[in-house]
């Protein structure tokens, strides 16, 4: 492929996958061990005073259900659900309104896995009191579970309220409990139940079954096959497209996006699975979260793979750029033009994988339900206090960051800052060092030189000779125009000459001395090819006068002495 970027994403991105693939795998784990975090009661009606006895001691009962009575429909499913989880379907069935007492253990499992299957039951919907709602509708005594399909249409789950040795409980209503066969011959994995050991269909954490648990990491596997294959495929069909481009970006792109295009393509494959394990509905709510936060993990993973790719990529044009502007200067071999590029980039691409890594931590985690304001408000606490802590550095940053764009100078550039002269030798992320022509070591901070006038020699086309030749005033008009002929010519003569402006002219009456302005471009960047050419075309200049028959002037005063008065014609002094 046409552009394809180097498959070594170095060190730091492999410390980095690793990383996230290992936050991803501690959260999971995390979320399985970890309880289901509560749900809120919904506000119960108040019981009456006489009626508001306290349910403790009943399974499942907690300091928020103090006024639970022990006789209402929520203390009887619950204890119903908590019989069945442990497995004693015996005492389960006394909560059934059973005609046949021998059958009843056998109704209470079948009526547990319809119920989980199609009508999942919070106890804290129920009422604590022990007459039930008495807003519903229903006749006193008697309370609604909700409905399940049936042959001919909804059919419904009832609460009886009935006395038993002369203690009151609410129990599953007959007619209820008769429905209970043909619901359970309606389930798609009552094979299963029929055959499979009892003990496999308890719920384990997160209201998975433990069969489930069991063959949840062969569905994992078959997935990772398949997302392989997704993976792949896509990358593919990308392909196909984006080589149609002339960039080269979106070749590095894709080639570093098999990881999250492999994961996408597990997650997807896994999301079209699931439905065969037949979860319960908290199971099923789980897992989807799981993926969920699993889809937004592979897109923040593709936006690293993208970040590095983006900053190889400008490393590589600006190398290449470098070169081609040295070629085209003759400047080969010469120190690297962008330094502060080269140390900026990398950083760069860090923190901004820094930040992706933490946008996706917090994204998963509010997918997953846990609550991330708090971390959110920390962090942009934290944020707040850094930038001012780090104010400076932060305009240093900048300052080389401009510098690197801008590309005023280089490494190597002679050029002048306000006063200062010399030569650059090092660009850094903080701070530009010059060597002075005193040979001593400026260092000035890049956030103010980016602000600061800067004037760099080494970008010159050409450098200027410019001087100002006096001959004596003893020269006559004929030996000047052949002065000034003899130098233009001698100008217009050498091979390093800018033609398109020479200048040589009779500029004014000095003091002392009549002035010669010459102006010329020689084309060269050599400063020190400059010079030579410099020294050589001086001494042609001073032959070029003394073959004229003049000579160079220079600061001349002549002083003129008036002859004293003559004295002998003065009148004679008084005795």
């Amino acid at each position: 492929m046409q552009g394809r970027a180097d498959r070594r994403g170095g060190p730091h991105a492999r410390r980095l996958t690793i990383r996230l693939a290992g936050i991803s795998l501690a959260l999971a784990a995390a979320l399985v061990v970890a309880p289901a975090p509560a749900q809120p009661a919904p506000a119960a009606d108040p019981a009456p005073a006489s009626s508001a006895a306290p349910a403790a001691g009943f399974p499942g009962d907690g300091e928020d259900d103090i006024d639970v009575a022990p006789d209402s429909p929520r203390a009887s499913i619950r204890r119903y659900l908590d019989q069945c989880r442990a497995g004693d379907y015996v005492e389960a069935a006394t909560y059934l309104d059973a005609p046949q007492r021998a059958r009843a253990p056998e109704l209470a499992r079948q009526l547990k896995a319809v119920l989980d299957r199609h009508l999942w039951i919070e106890s804290e919907t129920l009422s604590p009191l022990p007459l039930g709602d008495a807003k519903d509708g229903l006749p006193t005594g008697v309370e609604e579970l909700g409905k399940i399909a049936g042959p001919t249409g909804p059919e419904p789950v009832h609460l009886v309220r009935r006395t038993r040795g002369g203690s009151v409980r609410w129990v599953f209503s007959r007619a209820t409990v008769e429905r209970v066969p043909a619901w359970y011959g309606r389930l798609k994995e009552r094979w299963l139940r029929d055959h499979l050991p009892e003990a496999l269909f308890r719920p384990g954490p997160r209201e998975l079954l433990w069969w489930q648990w069991l063959a949840l990491p062969v569905l994992l596997v078959a997935a990772w096959i398949a997302g392989r294959a997704l993976g792949y495929v896509g990358r593919r069909a990308a392909h196909r497209v984006i080589q149609r481009t002339a960039t080269r970006l979106d070749d590095a792109i894709l080639e570093r996006s098999r990881g999250p295009l492999a994961f996408a393509g597990t997650l997807f494959a896994a999301y079209v699975m699931l439905p065969w394990l037949g979860l319960y509905a908290p199971a099923e709510a789980f897992l989807d979260s799981l993926l969920r936060a699993g889809a937004l993990l592979s897109f923040f993973w593709l936006m690293l793979r993208s970040i590095e790719a983006t900053a190889g990529h400008l490393l590589r044009n600006a190398e290449a750029r470098e070169e081609a502007e040295d070629a085209a200067s003759g400047l080969t071999g010469a120190p690297p033009a962008t330094p502060a590029v080269r140390s900026l980039v990398p950083l760069l691409s860090r923190v901004a994988q820094v930040a992706v890594v933490i946008m996706g931590i917090i994204a998963a985690l509010s997918e997953l339900g846990y609550p991330v304001a708090s971390l959110i408000a920390g962090l942009g606490i934290g944020g707040v206090a850094l930038a001012l802590a780090a104010q400076k550095t932060v305009e240093n940053l900048f300052g080389s960051l401009s510098i690197g764009i801008d590309r005023p100078f280089r490494v190597g550039d002679f050029i002048r800052v306000d006063q200062l002269v010399g030569t650059v030798e090092a660009i850094g992320l903080r701070s530009t060092r010059i060597r002075t022509l005193d040979r001593t070591l400026v260092t000035i901070p890049n956030g103010k030189l980016a602000d600061m006038r800067l004037e760099t020699f080494a970008a010159r086309d050409r450098i200027r000779l410019a001087c100002v030749i006096g001959v004596v005033y003893e020269t006559t008009a004929a030996q000047l125009r052949a002065i000034l002929e003899g130098i233009e010519g001698a100008l217009r003569g050498h091979p390093k000459i800018w033609p398109e402006t020479v200048v040589v002219r009779f500029s004014a009456f000095g003091t002392s001395s009549l002035d010669i302005e010459v102006m010329a471009w020689f084309e060269t960047t050599d400063f020190d090819e400059f010079r030579a050419i410099r020294q050589e075309l001086l001494l042609s200049f001073m032959e070029i006068v003394e073959g004229a028959g003049s000579s160079f002037a220079y600061p001349t005063q002549t002083l003129h002495l008036a002859p004293p008065p003559d004295r002998g014609n003065a009148p004679a002094a008084g005795p």
